[in-house]
Parts: C-alpha cells; sequence; structure tokens
C-alpha cells in the first residue's frame, strides 16, 4: 500500500465532538480495567483486517454508496463476523467488567487529541504529510475538523455503531444503532449520484481491491472482533471520548495494528492481497477463535467437564 502520511482532523474532531457532548450530557465517566492486553490485540486485529479489505466498516458503506461492488463483498464478510461473534455471546462470552478509576485517566485521551491538533496546525519539521497518494488527497482542516465534531457528537448522542447495530439485530431484531448506517448509505449514495461520482463495478474503484475472498475475510475479522471488543472503531473512538479507557486501549491496538500492517506489507493495495497480509490474516483467525472460545463461560466450563469425565475414565 502507498504510505500515507497525514494527521486526519475529522478524527480529532470525532473525538473532541463526543468528549464535549458528553460533558454536556453528563455522560462522561472514567472507566476501564476490562482485559487490557486481549483488547490491544483485538484492536490490532480488527485493524489488519480493515487494511486487507482497505477500509473500516464506515468506508465500507461509503464504498457501495459510490458503486464499490468490491464492498458488498466486505460487507457480506463483516455481517459473518458479527455472526459468528454473536454465536460466543451466546455462550457467554465476556472480557469481564470494567471499574470507576481515576477522572484524570479518562480526560487524557480528549486531551492528547488536542495536542494532536495543535501539531497538525503549526505543523513541526518533524511531521510529514504525503505529497502524493491517497494521503495527500483530504478536505481542508478547518472543513474536516468541523464535519468531525459535528459526526462526533451525533455518534455520541445516538450510539451509532456498525457492529452493534448488525448484532442488535441479529440478536433482539432491533434495528436503532443500524438505522443511522442506512441513512448514511442512502445520503451518500443520492449524493454521489447528483454529483457524478457514482460508478458501479468492481474495477478501477478508489483505493480497493477486486479480490473477493480477502475482501469477504479481511471484513470477517473487523466484524468478529467489533462484536468481541463491543464496538466498531467508530464505536471505540467515541467511547474512548466518554472516559473509556478500555476503548483507549482498543484505539491504540488500531494504530499499532495499521503502522504493522504498513511497515510488514499486511496492507492491500490496488494490485492486490500480499503474502504477508495472507498469513496474518490467518493468525488473526486463530487468535480470535481462542479468545472467543477461552472467554466464553459457557464453552470452557462444558470443556472442563468433558476433561473431568475423560479423566475419571
Amino acid at each position: 500500500a502507498d504510505v500515507v502520511q497525514y494527521i486526519r482532523p475529522e478524527i480529532i474532531g470525532l473525538v473532541l465532538g463526543a468528549f464535549l457532548f458528553a460533558l454536556k450530557n453528563k455522560e462522561f465517566k472514567s472507566r476501564g480495567g476490562s482485559s487490557p492486553f486481549t483488547r490491544f490485540v483485538l484492536g490490532i486485529v480488527m485493524m489488519i483486517g480493515a487494511l486487507i479489505f482497505l477500509g473500516c466498516p464506515l468506508r465500507m458503506i461509503l464504498r457501495i454508496a459510490g458503486g464499490d461492488l468490491n464492498a458488498l463483498l466486505g460487507l457480506a464478510g463483516f455481517v459473518s463476523g458479527i455472526y459468528v461473534g454473536v454465536l460466543f455471546l451466546n455462550k457467554g462470552f465476556s472480557l469481564k467488567r470494567s471499574y470507576n478509576i481515576s477522572k484524570i485517566e479518562g480526560y487524557i485521551f480528549p486531551a492528547l487529541n488536542v495536542g494532536v491538533l495543535l501539531l497538525l496546525l503549526l505543523a513541526p519539521a518533524f511531521i510529514f504529510f504525503s505529497e502524493k497518494g491517497p494521503g495527500s488527497m483530504h478536505a481542508p482542516l478547518w472543513l474536516s475538523l468541523a464535519g468531525g465534531l459535528i459526526v462526533g457528537a451525533l455518534a455520541q448522542k445516538t450510539r451509532m455503531c456498525t457492529a452493534g447495530g448488525t448484532r442488535d439485530l441479529i440478536l433482539f431484531k432491533d434495528t436503532y444503532l443500524l438505522s443511522g448506517f442506512i441513512a448514511i448509505l442512502v445520503f451518500a449514495l443520492l449524493g454521489n449520484l447528483a454529483f457524478g461520482f457514482f460508478k458501479i463495478g468492481f474495477a478501477d474503484q478508489p483505493v480497493a481491491h477486486t479480490d473477493g475472498l480477502w475482501n469477504f475475510l479481511g471484513m470477517v475479522l473487523v466484524g468478529w472482533a467489533a462484536v468481541l471488543l463491543g464496538g466498531c472503531p467508530l464505536r471505540q473512538l467515541i467511547l474512548s471520548a466518554e472516559g473509556n479507557t478500555d476503548s483507549v486501549i482498543t484505539v491504540m491496538g488500531l494504530l499499532v495494528g495499521a503502522a504493522l500492517a504498513h511497515n510488514f506489507g499486511l496492507a492491500s493495495s490496488a494490485a492486490g492481497v500480499t503474502s504477508n497480509g495472507k498469513i496474518a490474516a490467518l493468525i488473526c483467525f486463530v487468535f480470535l477463535g481462542l479468545v472467543s472460545y477461552l472467554n466464553s463461560e459457557d464453552l470452557v466450563k462444558k470443556g472442563n467437564v468433558s476433561l473431568t469425565k475423560a479423566n475419571a475414565e
């Protein structure tokens, strides 16, 4: 994949918008301590899956709205991964409870985002931005930041989450969380049609590849990991802004996953999926299976009973 170097103001806006809205609504609460290292590695897994597909769940929806049929295979994988995760939820999967912690812990992540925003504005010599490729293509800074602030506030208010919405649809037939993303899909589709950006097909789509199997499998990883974590990447950012340090650790995992993917040739490109990426994905599937099984109370109890009977015989 091409080197992408740019501090995304919309992501900073998402965090700060959600943070300010959480404070306003008295929903900011510092908490953490729920299987932190497992969450960190799950964040890495989720990012590797996303970079094999070339997009997070939100970008998947935007790609569909632009006519990218490859993203439909990603959607099928995403839903399949969520379904697998739900199977383990029904078997008692849990990363255990979180605990109330010092309030200052919850403020660190929003403060860090303010610091990163200052770096973006001041652009010191040690900060490098891409001059070509995907990293060089972005909206004006203040427009991106304003958009992020608005979406962050809305996401905090509505609890928007692609994985959570699909999970709730499967478990409870509840479409509330999913309705926001359906609205995004509809409005993005209408916008693309109105401005002539809609281009249906598999080939020559922006920042995409046509390997259907790995588009599917990459998003299986994302969906499965998201269910285990309790939310998609967007939801993890919003929860981080609300003082949830477990989600902060997940976001750190996402960042490390991106670094690993780009530095060790795991990320896909328009040319397709790399061999390293395929190997990494298989390792991630094994990890997800182990984490899912070992944290599912019913399955562990059943396994212990079977082992006890075998030893008795």
